[in-house]
């Protein structure tokens, strides 16, 4: 995010001192400011401009170059709000208006200062079901972790990571081949239609999370690399969530596209290319088929025409260099 750290401006009716707590939610909602930047937070904006509710601003981050000599894009958040003609802030100044019933933050990525939450009551929309995956990267740990099932809530946002009260929450299923941009635009629908109705009456009371909670940190490269000595289950789930790698002749190779090698593909040791004209890649208990890869410095690809290529030796291993 390029949004700086908050900062007291001078004559804002935000309170100095830390430790007051949340400001009381309102009994109904009219004006919101909305707080967000990526894809995943369009659908949800664009429901709530589509409502009964008045969005009057809309905080994201800086525009961006996405390349070396591109311009500089505005966020699609950003694109999102000029379409509709709401004014568009890189900082948290318009919720310094005492006029603003709520704020609503879906992914933005920037933690809200308390003195903020004290003065004006936010709720956040979340990938999952909470208390499960609290934190950055929901989608992606409910897939990595084969979870059958996950959802949106509609939260209360109080200073520690994602621990308020719920409002509103509903269940979507997680389809065998979903990726993290497939289920994360889904839920975004899903939620976009969740925070239209939740926010489109007198608000309900939130209730307490109820169960384990379990954190979805960020995700490293460890998360997603290809340790050929796991089940294909495994590692096919590690591709579906995005950025899964190897290598091949010391050098990386990602593999954007995979599937489990049926039971009766040729057993493979752990990492060892196959040679019956598939890319099977062996590993713990079965086999892996490539079917698109990146090798280092080029673009996506067939595994295919990558191994046409690359013209493998017999039982050449992937992943040495990991």
């Amino acid at each position: 995010m390029a949004l700086p750290p908050y900062r007291h401006p001078a004559g804002s009716s935000f309170p100095d001192l830390l430790g007051m707590g949340l400001a009381p939610l309102p009994v109904a909602v009219r004006r919101v400011v909305y707080l967000g930047t990526p894809q995943i937070a369009v659908a949800p904006l664009q429901a709530l401009i589509d409502s009964e509710v008045d969005v009057v601003a809309v905080v994201t981050g800086e525009p961006r170059r996405r390349g070396r000599r591109a311009p500089a894009t505005p966020t699609p958040v950003a694109q999102c709000a000029a379409a509709a003609g709401i004014p568009i802030h890189h900082d948290l100044s318009p919720l310094d208006d005492p006029s603003i019933d709520l704020g609503v933050i879906v992914a933005f990525g920037t933690i809200i200062p308390g003195p903020v939450l004290a003065q004006v009551p936010m709720v956040n929309l979340h990938f999952s079901l909470l208390p499960r995956w609290r934190g950055a990267a929901p989608v992606e740990r409910a897939l990595l972790a084969g979870d059958d099932r996950t959802g949106v809530c509609v939260m209360v946002v109080e200073e520690s990571l994602d621990t308020g009260g719920v409002l509103a929450c509903v269940e979507e299923p997680i389809r065998g081949d979903d990726t993290s941009e497939s289920l994360a635009l889904r839920l975004s629908v899903l939620g976009g239609d969740l925070l239209a109705t939740t926010l489109g009456g007198p608000l309900p009371s939130p209730t307490s999370q109820q169960g384990e909670p379990v954190y979805a940190d960020k995700i490293g490269k460890s998360d997603v690399a290809l340790d050929w000595s796991l089940s294909p289950e495994v590692l096919e789930r590690r591709v579906r969530t995005g950025g899964a790698w190897t290598t091949c002749r010391g050098r990386r190779l990602k593999v954007t596209s995979a599937r489990i090698a049926p039971a009766a593909a040729e057993h493979l040791a752990p990492g060892v290319l196959g040679s019956d004209g598939k890319v099977l890649v062996g590993a713990g208990d079965g086999a892996l088929e490539l079917v698109e890869v990146v090798p280092d410095g080029r673009t996506r690809q067939p595994a295919v025409e990558w191994l046409r290529g690359l013209r493998p030796e017999t039982g050449e291993i992937l992943g040495g260099g990991q």
